[in-house]
């Protein structure tokens, strides 16, 4: 993914993020750990295993001491490892905020 488009999308989380009425940093966190069980299952159709996978192997990478692009070159190897870091959490705040969502409405539905 090239910068510009990294940094576009995490100027969209941002935003999203801080929208009114949309649900707060904090609970995009909190929700995770639960959206991560939701999906394992098979409850929350919203996201497949394939994308958390692809999220998993982002982590992976971010951790990892083998890299595609070495650290050693300075500015291009950090570089990468904060493209996929961008790309992380945008995707991991993103969901968490639509699996907030979705939780609220199955929790109106089932409600009288």
């Amino acid at each position: 993914m090239a910068k510009a488009a990294r940094a576009a999308q995490a100027w969209r989380t941002y935003r999203d993020v801080t929208k009114p009425g949309s649900p707060g940093l904090g609970a995009r966190l909190r929700a995770l750990p639960r959206m991560i069980g939701a999906v394992m299952n098979g409850q929350y159709p919203g996201m497949g295993k394939g994308k958390l996978a692809m999220m998993g192997l982002g982590v992976l990478y971010i951790i990892s001491p083998i890299d595609i692009v070495p650290e050693f070159m300075v500015l291009i190897g950090v570089a990468d490892d904060f493209g996929v870091f961008l790309w992380l959490m945008g995707s991991l705040l993103g969901e968490g905020g639509r699996y907030v969502d979705w939780e609220r409405e199955r929790v109106r539905s089932v409600r009288p």
